[in-house]
């Protein structure tokens, strides 16, 4: 494990509720990261990442640390495979503030293994940049081009 924290910092112009929407509903986030959350959303609740394929595809496994809707979400985060080993999940924060008339959206992501490290350094400024577009324009970015 790596203690130095992955972090990504983006500013929307929308409103806490809407980016926090965007993130957690899966008709949304199906449309900018052809992926869902699948959760009850209750702390120490089961949590996955799934794919927006034919197979429904689980990409990530975890649990949920924090929820506190709209402004903080935490949950531990692992490829499926390792996910009993509690000693390879890696943790997600997501902390969405008003700034203004806009969002700050700020994603941590610590605890990775340099596997992870590399997956979520590649893809978490693709998913937030087409978060950004499409909670501004409407349109997300073809970020799996």
């Amino acid at each position: 494990m790596n203690d130095q924290p992955f972090v990504y910092v983006t500013y929307i112009a929308s409103t806490c509720e809407a980016v926090w929407n965007a993130f957690l509903d899966s008709r949304l986030s199906r449309q900018y990261w052809q992926h869902e959350q699948v959760c009850d959303w209750q702390p120490g609740a089961s949590w996955s990442l799934v794919a927006d394929d034919a197979q429904r595809t689980v990409k990530h496994v975890g649990r949920v640390l924090e929820f506190r809707p709209p402004h903080r979400l935490a949950v531990t985060w692992a490829d499926p495979s390792p996910a009993a080993r509690t000693q390879q999940h890696s943790r997600l924060a997501v902390d969405v503030e008003a700034a203004g008339e806009m969002v700050r959206l700020t994603v941590t992501h610590d605890q990775l293994s340099p596997e992870m490290r590399r997956k979520i350094t590649y893809g978490w400024p693709l998913v937030l940049s087409s978060l950004k577009s499409f909670v501004e324009t409407g349109r997300a970015l073809d970020i799996f081009a």
